[in-house]
């Protein structure tokens, strides 16, 4: 058999063998499970959801389970980054059919060379493919897979599509996919305004995600392959030669790396509860929706900082080692700040266990609800408790044994944090001072029910058995959480307003439309009269001063700030929460564990981070002044409700006179004057009906005797009169007859005036006493006033004039008897 003959077989075998692999290949093929193309678009759908502040724009948190995706639309992507990519990752990808021919057959040798089936030459079509239909397994299987379906995507879908998928698609490192999330992590902006130069290195990351990272160590090479990308790209003409020279030059920052993902943790952790209960797990974690918060996160930089610097300075003074604030827009209920421990990420102190919404004891920050019931039912703020060690139990005696000897443990006599007990003391000291006893007595006035009526209606949720709390509530007996008491003193700044809290000012989902979104929910739900009474007695400095010092870290000079501090008879908790009109702070320290703190009270503890953290609050909002309650009217109401403790009768004198006031004795001269009857406040008043009549029969109240025991004590040690002499004549300073009697000798009432001119006033008077003032008014709007006869106006200055009008000249003489006289004053208009 000669050459030829033997090149001819061998060539026919050849083809016959390549021919039968060829066939073998394709009914091989035929076998495959090939993914449907119309679940690719579906799969790249996906998208993580993400939490941002109230401005929208700073990014709190990603909620994701794999990645980390913002899907955008091709019209959204910068050029820059399409070219860039279509240069490095495969230049011909306008031109072919999804795959090339010559990387086709360089990867099949490659392949057969190796035995392992993992060599590219993957065109953007086949990377489409293999990031979104095909597992990552390394066989010819999966490779042959991702050619056939390359060649099928390009004819259902555009250019413009899969280049578009791609690049929403393609990783960058870690959990963040597509070029959108890369250009928001990188750089802190949309791909739609990314720089040629930011461009070409988002185009260089994807080849090795985490050899190219920019916060690795082959920073250089990340450089290197930038200005690769900018050769390719000046290359295949996608730039001109100045803009590659510029790009090479530019300087490009990336922004810092977060090492958490996650900003305002405790925060954001409430909020995503939150979303997950409504929502469910898929929805946020492939649903792609865009959730703005209420956080200030300028207000929640501060409150972090502060809370750790002085977690950390407590830990070694009083060995309480947490801090958490909660901030409040009363007006709104919107949550500014909430930070639930020092550092969330301190395994140490179980940082990550959110202090703001877990139920601890308030102490005595809890007593403004419970005063609040009081003032609806009719106590003022001017109404006196006896500051008295004093018994409660009915177990127990009034002097504080036990009626039964093996009833020791079941007394109940509260003390004062100084163990001070100073006899009679008006509900605003007792309040502003924090004092345990004349509190423990007013909540027994008011009622259980009815003071936790109250704190349920304001927002706390958590006292939900009344059975289960007795006198001790008053003082923090049940438990509350810090987000729930800040929220409820907000609607003491809101003027009895109630704004249930929310963390949430829109969800949107992932084409933009709004699915949830703030609405107000503004409720009364206390008298305004009521709101106004606490929040005049907690920012009355002076009334707290004996208690806490004229320039505490509750005072803040020229601002109007109510507030309350609370610690728990164990030391476990300290409390302080405040507010302005528009912000309600509250501030908790102390233990995760629930281990004690160094016995000292809130105010040492807490009150000063509470203060710094309050005054970055003051600094971002307007001077605000509270609003001033109206003047009660107590003609009707008993002595002791009005601050008389003395006895609960009373009569009236003339100051100048001594004697008993009459019906014309001024105001300003009375004195009402107490008879001696010292008694504890159920003797003067049913608890059942504060305003209505005194009790007939006291004694039946099962705390009568034991508050009496107190009061009978104080007194005799206090050495106090028991009788006092009741004048019994009759005022006579004042009298009708002794009226100044005045005479109005100029203007002459029948002479017409000019009302751009000044007129002067002149009168006469006769009296028993000497006139001293002389009070003027035109048509009962009061003009001035002298200390002579002689007064002189312009009319014009005066509103509402006309051609007549009545001018009245009220006089007072020494002892404040009162004369006045009118006369018509005609005027040319």
């Amino acid at each position: 058999m000669n050459k030829k003959q033997i090149k001819k077989d061998l060539s026919i075998f050849l083809i016959a063998i390549g021919i039968f692999g060829a066939s073998f290949l394709m009914l091989w093929a035929s076998t495959f499970k090939i993914p449907n193309i119309k679940n690719l678009e579906e799969r790249i759908n996906f998208q993580s959801s993400k939490i941002y502040d109230r401005t929208g724009e700073i990014l709190l948190y990603d909620i994701y389970k794999d990645k980390k995706r913002t899907i955008v639309p091709y019209e959204d992507i910068s050029r820059y980054v399409k070219n860039a990519t279509v240069a490095i990752e495969d230049a011909e990808f306008y031109e072919h059919n999804g795959v090339k021919p010559t990387a086709f057959f360089r990867a099949i040798i490659a392949n057969i060379k190796s035995g392992n089936f993992g060599q590219g030459g993957s065109t953007i079509t086949q990377q489409v493919v293999k990031n979104t239909l095909l597992t990552t397994e390394k066989k010819i299987s999966r490779k042959l897979k991702e050619w056939v379906l390359a060649i099928k995507l390009e004819k259902v879908m555009t250019k413009e599509e899969i280049l578009t998928l791609y690049l929403n698609e393609v990783p960058y490192g870690g959990s963040i996919y597509g070029i959108e999330e890369a250009s928001l992590v990188f750089f802190s902006k949309n791909s739609k305004n990314l720089t040629l130069a930011e461009s070409a290195y988002l185009a260089s990351i994807p080849k090795a995600p985490t050899f190219y990272s920019p916060y690795g160590e082959n920073k250089n090479k990340l450089d290197e392959r930038k200005d690769l990308v900018l050769e390719k790209m000046l290359e295949n003409k996608f730039i001109e030669e100045e803009e590659y020279e510029n790009a090479k030059k530019e300087v490009i920052v990336f922004k810092a790396k977060q090492e958490t993902g996650i900003q305002a943790p405790h925060f954001v952790i409430f909020i995503k509860k939150y979303l997950e209960e409504k929502y469910g797990d898929e929805v946020l974690e492939k649903g792609g929706l865009k959730i703005t918060t209420t956080l200030d996160y300028e207000l929640q930089e501060k409150g972090e900082e502060i809370a750790k610097n002085y977690a950390l300075e407590n830990a070694e003074k009083f060995n309480a080692e947490n801090i958490a604030f909660v901030a409040i827009d009363t007006k709104t209920g919107q949550i500014l700040t909430m930070v639930g421990s020092r550092d969330y990420f301190d395994e140490k102190i179980d940082g990550n266990f959110n202090v703001a919404t877990a139920h601890r004891q308030p102490g005595s920050a809890f007593k403004p609800f419970v005063y609040a019931a009081a003032f609806n039912k009719g106590f003022l703020p001017e109404t006196v408790l006896f500051n008295l060690r004093t018994e409660f139990s009915t177990y127990c005696n009034p002097n504080g044994t036990p009626i039964n000897p093996n009833d020791g443990n079941k007394c109940y006599r509260p003390e004062n944090y100084d163990y001070k007990y100073t006899g009679p003391m008006t509900l605003r000291n007792a309040l502003a001072q924090s004092v345990n006893v004349p509190s423990v007595k007013l909540l027994y006035l008011t009622g259980i029910q009815d003071s936790l009526k109250t704190a349920k209606d304001m927002g706390i949720e958590s006292l939900t058995n009344i059975n289960q709390y007795g006198l001790t509530l008053v003082l923090g007996g049940g438990e509350v959480s810090l987000l729930d008491i800040t929220s409820a003193y907000g609607v003491f700044a809101n003027e009895g307003i109630r704004n249930p809290y929310t963390g949430i000012l829109k969800v949107e989902d992932e084409t933009g439309k709004i699915i949830e979104e703030f609405k107000p929910q503004s409720n009364r739900v206390l008298p305004e009269q009521t709101a106004l009474l606490i929040s005049d007695v907690l920012s009355d400095n002076e009334a707290r001063t004996p208690a806490f010092g004229a320039w505490s870290p509750l005072y803040f000079e020229g601002r109007d700030v109510a507030s309350k501090t609370g610690t728990t008879n164990d030391y476990r908790d300290a409390w302080t929460i405040g507010y302005t009109t528009q912000v309600a702070v509250g501030a908790w320290a102390g233990n995760n564990d629930n281990s004690s703190m160094e016995k000292k009270v809130a105010g040492f503890i807490i009150t000063p981070a509470w203060n710094t953290f309050m005054k970055e609050v003051l600094n971002k909002y307007p001077d605000e002044k509270f609003k001033k309650p109206e003047q009660t009217q107590t003609e009707n109401v008993k002595p002791v409700l009005r601050g008389f403790w003395q006895g609960g009768e009373t009569y009236f004198i003339d100051k100048i006179s001594s004697k008993l006031a009459t019906e014309y004795t001024p105001e300003e001269t009375k004195e009402e004057k107490v008879i001696p009857g010292y008694h504890s406040i159920l003797h003067w008043v049913d608890k059942n009906n504060i305003l209505g009549p005194s009790p007939k029969n006291p004694e039946n109240d099962v705390q009568y005797y034991r508050w009496e025991y107190a009061v009978e004590k104080w007194v005799k040690e206090q050495n106090l009169p028991t009788t006092v002499a009741i004048p019994t004549e009759y005022d006579d300073v004042h009298k009708p007859e002794f009226a100044p009697k005045i005479t109005i000798i100029y203007p002459e009432k029948d002479k017409q005036y000019k009302s751009s001119e000044k007129i002067n006033v002149m009168v006469s008077s006769v009296g028993k006493y000497q006139l001293t003032k002389l009070n003027y008014y035109l048509n009962g709007i009061f003009i001035g006033s002298s200390n002579t006869k002689v007064f002189s106006f312009v009319p014009d200055s005066v509103n509402d004039i006309k051609e007549n009008n009545e001018l009245k000249i009220i006089g007072f003489d020494s002892v404040l008897n009162k004369g006045e006289t009118t006369t018509t004053l005609k005027l040319e208009i």
